[in-house]
C-alpha cells in the first residue's frame, strides 16, 4: 500500500507528507416672585447691540473655524503578511466577542477585521485596520461546525470558517452521493445564513511523502521542516506518515532517523529524531538549485500568500483560504484544526513544508485533486506542532 494514501481518510483531502457632576444648572424663578423690567437708555441698547453683533459674528467665526478643524479618519496601514497577523491577534483580544473573524487583502496589503457593531469597528479603523459590519458572530459560526459535527459527519467533507463570506464553507468531495448528499445539504440549508455547500471534483485523502523525500517501508512522504529540541537535531513531517512508518531513510536508501513522537488523527503531526550524523539545515528545498532559509514559525492568516515544497510534486505557490478546518478523511479520521489552501498537493507531498517567506506556517496533511487540474490542500499548523513537540525551527 502506498503510504501516499497512508490514512485514506474517507475520501477527504488527503494529508500530503500553516460638563462636569458639579456644574451648575441654571434654575428658573420659583414661587411667586416677578421679574422687574428696567429701562435702558437708547446709547446703551446700541452698545450692547453692537457687542452681540459682534459675539455673533465671533461665534460664526469660530464655528466656522471647528468645522474646519474637523480630525482626520484614521489611514489604513499598510502591512505585511506577519505584522497583520500580529495586529489581529491584539484587535482579537481588545474586541473579544464584537470580533467575528479577520483576513489579509494582499492585494492592498491590509487587514480586513469583521465586527458586530460601530463602536467595535471604530476601533479597528483607529488601529490602522479596515473594519466589516457582519452578521454571525465567531460564536454563531462555532455553533454552526458544532452542529455540523454532530449530524454531518461524512466521509468525504470538509468545513472551515471563512471571513471572508462570514460563512462556514462546507466542501463535499466526488464521493459524496445519494443519501449522503442529500443528509449533508439538509443539515447545511438548516444553518442558514451561517453556512454554504460546495462542492469539489477531486477526493479527500492523506497523502504521505521541507520537501525532500523521506521513505520507510513501502511507503513515501516529505520532510516538512528540520526543529532542535534540547540541543539535539529533529525534523517534522506529517502524523499520518509517523502512524504507519517508524524508521525513515533519505531518498538514496540511507537510515536517517527514528520516530519521537506522533499524534494522528487528532492532530496531522510526527517528530522524527535524526540518528545519523547528516546535515540539517533550517531550510526548504525550492528544487530548482536554490533553498529557502526558514528563520521561525508564524500563524497562518486567511488571505496570506503561501509557497509549498514536496518530494512529488515539488513546489507550488497559493493562498491561505480557511482556519480551523475540519477534514474527514475516513475510516474514522477526522482531523480538526487544519489550514486550507487552495495550492495543490499529490501523494508523497505528505508532511512537506508550507511556508511564506521565512516562517514556517504548516505541515502538508492531505487534500483533493492534484497539480494537474488543481484541487485544495490542508496543513497542520506548524506553531501547534511547535508547542506539542517541544522544539524549536533551527
Amino acid at each position: 500500500m502506498d503510504a501516499a494514501f497512508i490514512a485514506s481518510r474517507a475520501h477527504v483531502r488527503t494529508p500530503f507528507g500553516l460638563g462636569g457632576p458639579h456644574s451648575r444648572r441654571f434654575r428658573p424663578p420659583t414661587g411667586g416672585h416677578k421679574l422687574k423690567h428696567r429701562r435702558i437708555p437708547k446709547r446703551r441698547a446700541a452698545v450692547a447691540g453692537a457687542g452681540i453683533a459682534a459675539l455673533v459674528a465671533a461665534g460664526v467665526t469660530l464655528q466656522s473655524a471647528n468645522a474646519s478643524e474637523t480630525a482626520p479618519a484614521p489611514e489604513l496601514k499598510t502591512l505585511s503578511v506577519t505584522a497583520a497577523g500580529k495586529l489581529a491577534s491584539t484587535l482579537g483580544k481588545d474586541l473579544g466577542t464584537d470580533a467575528a473573524g479577520t483576513y489579509y487583502d494582499a492585494k492592498a496589503k491590509s487587514l480586513v477585521v469583521n465586527v458586530l457593531d460601530e463602536a467595535a469597528a471604530e476601533t479597528v479603523e483607529s488601529a490602522g485596520a479596515k473594519a466589516r459590519i457582519v452578521e454571525n458572530s465567531l460564536a454563531e459560526l462555532k455553533g454552526a461546525r458544532t452542529t455540523l459535527k454532530q449530524d454531518a459527519t461524512i466521509p468525504g467533507t470538509s468545513w472551515a470558517v471563512d471571513p471572508a463570506t462570514n460563512k462556514v464553507v462546507v466542501t463535499a468531495d466526488r464521493t459524496v452521493k445519494g443519501a449522503k448528499m442529500a443528509q449533508l445539504t439538509k443539515v447545511v440549508e438548516g444553518l442558514g445564513a451561517k453556512a454554504e455547500l460546495k462542492t469539489t471534483k477531486g477526493e479527500f485523502r492523506p497523502f504521505i511523502a521541507g520537501g525532500d523525500a523521506i521513505t520507510g517501508g513501502s511507503g513515501r512522504c516529505s520532510l516538512g521542516f528540520n526543529v532542535v529540541k534540547g540541543g539535539e537535531p529533529f525534523f517534522l513531517t506529517a502524523g499520518h506518515c509517523t502512524e504507519g512508518i517508524t524508521n525513515w531513510s533519505d531518498s538514496s536508501g540511507t537510515e536517517i532517523g527514528e520516530n519521537a513522537d506522533s499524534s494522528f488523527p487528532d492532530n496531522d503531526y510526527g517528530l522524527v529524531k535524526y540518528t545519523a550524523d547528516v546535515d540539517h539545515p533550517s531550510e526548504v528545498n525550492l528544487y530548482n538549485g536554490s533553498a529557502q532559509e526558514i528563520t521561525g514559525a508564524a500563524e497562518a492568516t486567511v488571505g496570506m500568500e503561501v509557497t509549498r515544497s514536496g518530494s512529488t510534486t515539488q513546489v507550488h505557490d497559493g493562498s491561505v483560504t480557511g482556519l480551523d478546518a475540519t477534514v474527514n478523511y475516513g475510516n474514522g479520521d477526522i482531523v480538526n484544526g487544519l489550514i486550507q489552501t487552495d495550492v495543490c498537493a499529490e501523494p508523497g507531498d505528505s508532511g512537506g513544508s508550507l511556508f511564506s517567506g521565512s516562517s514556517a506556517i504548516g505541515l502538508t496533511s492531505g487534500g483533493s485533486g492534484d497539480c494537474t487540474s488543481g484541487g485544495e490542500t490542508f496543513f497542520q499548523p506548524v506553531t501547534e506542532a511547535l508547542s506539542a513537540t517541544g522544539t524549536q525551527i533551527g
